[in-house]
């Protein structure tokens, strides 16, 4: 089910056809290693999770344009930083959201490396936490395309320590002006993730930043 939104933009929201599961017990975990996941690993990882649902309901919440209302009972995360001014800045910033420039500043890494911005693609987040390799999946669930406002939310499989959704999003006003910005908003998957949550929202925090400032730097030279 596709929908348009403002007119001249196009606004596509999931139309997967998957169910989505809000229980917390499912099959498929994240998976914690002390090695970097092979490329077989993350390809039969993938393979599981692109017929898994959702976890968790309020789809495409974080891509509602304004300050939109974010679902009760999840940690919220509202971001933004100024990119640069003027068209070739503008299709700087694009291009970096579909090259996902984001997460690699933060060392993450996307598997398919040249996954397309495009909805009910599935991805597979490879992160570090302390010693361990993390290999943890999710799913594009909406993309916006307008003259002034790119960018997509992607929201939680079963195998991911979290559950909710995260929007990545440029924008660009009257004046050229060029922002992006970030609006997330997450819970504790399982007791895992509940036990470590303070430490997990300080990395949130400081993988922010690196989304932040990686998407400018990747812009602007």
């Amino acid at each position: 089910m596709g929908a348009t939104d403002g007119g001249a933009g196009v606004f596509h929201r999931d139309v997967t056809g998957l169910p989505i599961d809000t229980r917390a017990a499912c099959k498929h975990r994240p998976v914690f290693s002390l090695r970097t996941p092979t490329t077989e690993q993350r390809s039969h990882f993938l393979a599981r999770q692109r017929q898994s649902p959702l976890t968790y309901s309020d789809v495409g919440a974080t891509l509602a344009t304004g300050s939109p209302a974010l679902p009760d009972g999840y940690h919220h995360v509202r971001t933004a930083i100024d990119v640069g001014r003027g068209d070739e800045i503008w299709e700087r910033a694009k291009d970096g959201i579909r090259r996902w420039r984001a997460p690699a500043a933060a060392g993450i890494g996307v598997e398919p490396a040249d996954a397309p911005i495009t909805v009910g693609t599935t991805v597979a987040l490879v992160t570090r936490m302390g010693p361990l390799h993390v290999l943890a999946a999710c799913r594009i669930v909406a993309v916006v395309d307008e003259p002034d406002r790119y960018g997509f939310a992607y929201g939680t499989l079963p195998a991911h320590p979290e559950e909710g959704e995260e929007s990545f999003v440029v924008v660009r006003d009257a004046s050229g002006l060029v922002r992006f910005e970030i609006v997330a908003f997450s819970r504790p998957h399982d007791l895992l993730t509940k036990i470590g949550n303070p430490v997990a929202r300080k990395v949130q925090e400081h993988t922010g930043r690196k989304y932040l400032e990686g998407l400018r730097d990747y812009a602007t030279t």
